[in-house]
């Protein structure tokens, strides 16, 4: 083995497939003065005895991009570096027993032919037609996976290794690294080996991934799930049927039942995630050893006996086999059950692509995603749903991170439903009024580990789970955030909004440094307003509300869960040498919202404030002997404030805002409102209707865009996209709905053609039709255009709307 050098660009920690992946593509982007250090062998970790299972199959939009480049990769990459690989495309079928699985599916494939992939939906009798040893008598359809298959994980893994050998980088086997320190600005990587100094680390360890983690600062949220899977002996009916087609049989998957089952040469091979599963190295007595390469866990069949007597009901054949072997080993779960890939949250220069639960299928494109956010410090595609910043500091919590790990895993295949709320990992921040909203009926769900009350209940109402088990918008929920949006539009309400993020920013020199960083104006004192902040590509990085409170002197308030996201983006781009100072006062904080035409009324018998300054103002008040800071905004777009306060005076506000407004009809309204109330106005929504797949000025945004300012980050990208003409735009859609609104990334339509896709959907209350938001053609971005929009596998007449609020589409009752 060659010397380990003194200095690279990048160290990578782990030679598993997404190390050796983010090797490749490193390599393959010019970065070929890069080291992957491996503690044994390649493959050692759980790339060994995965399963290598490719599917295609993600209702993420983020993640089936990433999974179909992997695809794609894989079907070329022996003939590119040169390398054997057993990789067989045999496509799959995804089972479904009920009408919501079959919506499911409906929508991946809509979201699937947008990204180039031609899925299908299967009847019982086409499913036989492709799997003749099925039992389809209580099925409702399927899904076809032409692209679904399975691959060699260890000769994927020396595929990607040979190809990033070729191009200059260099892997050291048995050689761990042991340690990291910062010296300088640079990472030194100890080794038994010795030291190697570099630009840039990336934590690839996989189920070690937390272990390596703390040598840099980071508790990293994951746990280990023990998972396994059976190995049948030949079925000679199998086996026939296969020499005279030609070809392996469909991977099956019942995710109903949630189990894979797949043709192994002549065998077969039963993957089940079981809700009776297990964690390992998660308690005293059962402590993660320090070395566990090509290792395994003992096998526990009892677990799996459900699993097995369903997929021989299912598939009678496999009855007939008898076992060979099983395989238990470890795999990594984060508290989502997504991977984690990006910037590691507050250590510079250094990087995650580590926690994958499905790591063969998405090592390609986590590889090719890693390297961007090396390379260029920004990705081709938003990939927040595996940004390792969509975690703030509770997440590390060992116990939530277990609760959450083995929850995913009993659900691996679960469809996610708008309004069902998972149970396991609650209530890990609390608002401090958190027992009387929840008295008034609140309904929860977590926003970056805040309870926030998404309607409320009246007695009687049906809070099964299984009432959420719906895409419709029809349940018990309907009638109650009804109530809660004719309250804000006829009298008040009061929404109770814990964990905004809020930074202040001090000293001198913030107000131009602010700035050059987003596209408009900065406010005057006294003045609030949205800001928007680019990336050099003129794509949008997030969207924050700047409260100027004196020159150089400011308060940046953004979403819950973009809190480690939207400070890193400051804090990256604050001058070294800069006088002013940036601070994360999240904690201190707390936010209520009074939203309707009786809400003046309410505060002026409650507070000393100045009722008559105008919209988009804001003044430091007293309400029951508490100070607070009044904010005149409204993202319910009618008259209404902010009232932001101390937490430890949230209570004493509450109640007299309660107490003085019973007389003026004042309800409290939660998040499903706000959202109905939000869409009809046409407010934009982070990391749905804003974020890095789209421009400022596909987004909407021109209005935000100071053009007069001599430079701001993201101008030259801006102006040129001006030039050359934006090539999509976003629209306000009402849609002729049957059952369902439309969900993110719902495919639209016009002469036979996909010509957008929508970004959110809603059910406009005060206007009484359903709305989505979305990107269109330029074209057909024109009021009065008709188009479509697939909804689940429906297609419905959709309209162009004028640029601006389905309600109130001047602004009069928000500026009253």
């Amino acid at each position: 083995m060659s010397a380990l050098p003194s200095h690279a660009r990048v160290v990578i920690i782990g030679g598993g497939a997404v190390g050796a992946s983010a090797l490749y593509h490193l390599a393959k982007a010019g970065w070929t003065d890069c080291v992957l250090l491996e503690k044994n062998e390649l493959t050692a970790g759980s790339t060994w005895h995965a399963a290598g299972n490719v599917p295609t199959f993600s209702s993420s939009w983020s993640i089936m991009n990433m999974q179909r480049y992997s695809a794609s990769l894989y079907r070329e990459l022996g003939a590119l570096v040169d390398y054997p690989m057993n990789y067989h495309v045999t496509g799959s079928i995804r089972l479904g027993h009920s009408k919501e699985r079959l919506q499911e599916f409906k929508r991946v494939v809509g979201m699937g032919r947008y990204q180039g992939m031609d899925l299908d939906i299967l009847s019982p009798d086409e499913m036989r037609g492709k799997y003749p040893f099925l039992e389809t008598h209580d099925l409702t359809g399927a899904l076809y996976d032409p692209y679904d298959g399975d691959i060699d994980p260890a000769q994927l893994t020396q595929a990607l290794a040979k190809g990033a050998r070729d191009m200059g980088a260099k892997i050291f086997r048995f050689c761990p690294a042991t340690g990291a320190r910062r010296e300088g600005e640079e990472w030194v990587i100890s080794t038994p080996e010795g030291e190697i100094r570099c630009e840039k680390v990336v934590n690839a360890a996989g189920y070690y991934a937390r272990e390596v983690g703390k040598w840099f600062g980071r508790e990293v949220p994951m746990m280990v799930m023990s998972h396994q899977y059976i190995l049948f002996e030949e079925i000679p009916e199998l086996a026939a049927w296969s020499k005279e087609a030609g070809h392996k049989l469909p991977l099956l998957r019942d995710v109903d039942s949630s189990y894979y089952l797949r043709q192994e040469k002549t065998g077969m091979n039963l993957g089940p995630y079981e809700r009776n599963c297990k964690a390992h190295w998660v308690t005293p007595d059962d402590p993660m050893p320090d070395d566990f390469s090509f290792q395994l866990f003992p096998d526990d069949l009892d677990r799996l006996e459900w699993y097995l007597n369903d997929a021989v009901e299912r598939v009678p054949i496999l009855g007939t086999a008898g076992l060979s072997r099983m395989i238990n080993g470890p795999i990594p779960y984060a508290p989502d059950g997504n991977p984690l890939i990006g910037p590691m949250p507050g250590v510079p220069n250094a990087f995650e692509a580590c926690v994958f639960t499905f790591g063969i299928c998405q090592a390609g494109g986590a590889g090719k995603v890693l390297a961007e956010w090396v390379t260029e410090g920004e990705t081709e595609w938003d990939m927040w749903s595996c940004d390792p910043r969509r975690y703030t500091r509770f997440a590390a919590d060992k116990d939530y991170c277990i609760a959450k790990g083995m929850e995913i895993y009993g659900h691996e295949y679960a469809m996610h439903f708008p309004k069902h709320a998972w149970p396991a990992g609650r209530d890990r921040k609390l608002s401090p009024i958190h027992d009387r909203i929840k008295a008034l009926g609140g309904q929860f769900k977590p926003y970056n580990g805040w309870e926030r009350a998404m309607w409320y209940a009246e007695p009687g109402d049906d809070l099964s789970e299984e009432a959420t088990q719906t895409w419709n918008r029809e349940g018990p929920w309907r009638p109650r955030i009804e109530e809660e949006c004719r309250a804000v539009t006829e009298a008040a309400g009061i929404l109770d909004l814990p964990g905004f993020s809020r930074f202040r920013v001090k000293g001198e020199g913030a107000t131009a440094w602010l700035s050059s960083l987003i596209t408009g104006k900065v406010p005057k004192p006294g003045r609030i307003g949205l800001a928007y902040f680019a990336d050099d590509k003129g794509r949008i990085v997030t969207e924050m509300s700047v409260m100027m409170l004196d020159e150089d002197f400011f308060f940046l308030i953004t979403a819950a869960t973009a809190q480690w996201h939207d400070f890193e983006w400051l804090a990256k781009h604050r001058p070294k040498d800069a006088a002013f100072t940036i601070d994360d006062v999240t904690d201190n904080f707390s936010c209520q919202i009074l939203s309707g035409p009786n809400s003046r009324a309410i505060l002026a018998e409650v507070s000393d404030a100045d009722l008559s300054k105008g919209w988009l103002t804001h003044q430091p008040a007293q309400i029951a002997g508490r100070w607070c800071q009044l904010v005149r905004v409204s993202f319910a777009g009618e008259l209404g404030w902010e009232i932001h306060t101390k937490i430890e005076d949230t209570a004493a506000i509450f109640d007299a805002l309660w107490a003085a407004g019973q007389k003026h009809g004042l309800k409290p309204f939660g998040m499903e409102a706000l959202d109905s109330l939000r869409i009809e106005k046409g407010y934009r929504a982070w990391k749905g209707d804003l974020s890095t797949d789209y421009t400022v000025l596909q987004g909407g945004l021109d209005r935000f865009v100071d053009w007069t300012k001599p430079d701001f980050k993201g101008k030259a990208a801006l102006e040129r996209e001006k030039q050359q003409g934006v090539t999509k735009r976003f629209v306000l859609l009402t849609v002729e709905a049957g059952e369902c609104d439309a969900p993110y990334m719902s495919t639209l339509w016009h002469g036979g053609k996909v010509v957008g896709e929508t970004t959110s959907g809603n059910w406009g209350y005060r206007v009484g039709k359903s709305i989505a938001l979305g990107m269109l053609r330029t074209d057909l971005a024109v009021p009065g255009t008709e188009i479509e929009v697939e909804i689940y596998g429906d297609r419905f007449k959709a309209t162009v709307q004028p640029d601006g609020p389905l309600f109130d589409p001047n602004n009069e009752r928000l500026r009253a």
